[in-house]
């Protein structure tokens, strides 16, 4: 390797190249780095002038990869990742997680159960920091340079990742008791046609609802009189008698501890869901992963 290619001004070059392109804009690239924006852009524009090849699309809203950016961004953020692992590597010669732990997880797992972990994480490891991207959306955890992905479900076949189940995720059917009061209790699946409902919001298709009675597995389209996307605003939705909810337990668990809420259809209960987290099989476990998933495991319920 050439001192051209470790030359700190040119490194530090590389870096905002990559941060614009995972932020998506040298705005909000250099808000995460803790610079100008103009000083991001300069250095965007010197590295272009330095290898002589244009890395990025510009136009006055978003930035786009070139075929020569995108060959550029993969092998210059791997160097990043790689020089990152270093110091993970002599942090766990210490014994303590230490650097930027990325990581994404479904919204309602993760603002029920992942945020409490990673409190305790950083409030214990002042050298950890987290960036953290809840979403519905499968995330390609190696082309989008995460650490670690929080999933629910079928387990990944892509031979990159590592998997390991961490725990279970069990939906109930529950109301108010005013619902059912006012509404009836519905006695099988069957009847919910006479029920409102309230489902999570849906990009695509009609939302669905599992049961399994008598070893029988059954999938059920509903008609919702209410979506949203927020697992706690579904839960909020049914405390105030709003309809049937189809719900994990930690979302609606201190609910139907307290009464809020009462669990209907108990002998349709789905079987549950495993959890896992995934992240990249090629590199050496980091302490900060590692940590966070210990932690994980703690919090997270066997049912």
């Amino acid at each position: 390797m050439g001192a051209k290619s470790l030359d700190p001004a040119r490194l530090h070059d590389v870096l905002a190249f990559v941060a614009a392109v995972q932020a998506g804009g040298f705005s909000a690239a250099a808000r995460e780095m803790g610079l100008a924006r103009s000083v991001v852009g300069k250095s965007v524009a010197r590295l272009e002038s330095s290898v002589g090849v244009r890395l990025l699309n510009r136009t006055t809203r978003q930035i786009s990869l070139t075929d020569d950016g995108a060959i550029a961004f993969e092998r210059w953020r791997q160097i990043l990742d790689d020089l990152a692992e270093v110091d993970a590597t002599l942090a766990q010669r210490r014994g303590r997680p230490t650097g930027l732990l990325r990581l994404t997880a479904p919204i309602a797992l993760g603002h029920t159960m992942v945020l409490p972990v990673l409190q305790n994480l950083l409030r214990r490891w002042p050298e950890l920091t987290a960036e953290v991207h809840f979403s519905p959306r499968y995330v390609d955890v190696i082309a989008e340079g995460f650490d670690v992905a929080v999933r629910v479900g079928a387990p990944d076949e892509n031979v990159e990742l590592q998997a390991r189940t961490i725990g279970k995720q069990q939906f109930v059917t529950c109301a108010s008791p005013q619902y059912l009061e006012d509404h009836g209790t519905p006695q099988s699946p069957r009847e919910l046609t006479r029920h409102s409902i309230i489902a999570f919001l849906k990009g695509e298709g009609p939302p669905s609802w599992r049961f399994k009675h008598d070893g029988q597995l059954q999938v059920l389209d509903v008609v919702p009189r209410l979506c949203m996307d927020s697992g706690e605003a579904l839960m909020r939705a049914g405390v105030m008698g709003l309809g049937l909810l189809h719900l994990p337990t930690y979302v609606v668990g201190e609910a139907l501890g307290n009464g809020s809420l009462v669990e209907v259809l108990a002998d349709y209960r789905p079987p549950p869901d495993l959890i896992r987290v995934v992240y990249p099989s090629k590199r050496q476990l980091s302490p900060r992963v590692r940590t966070f998933i210990d932690a994980l495991v703690e919090m997270l319920p066997e049912t």
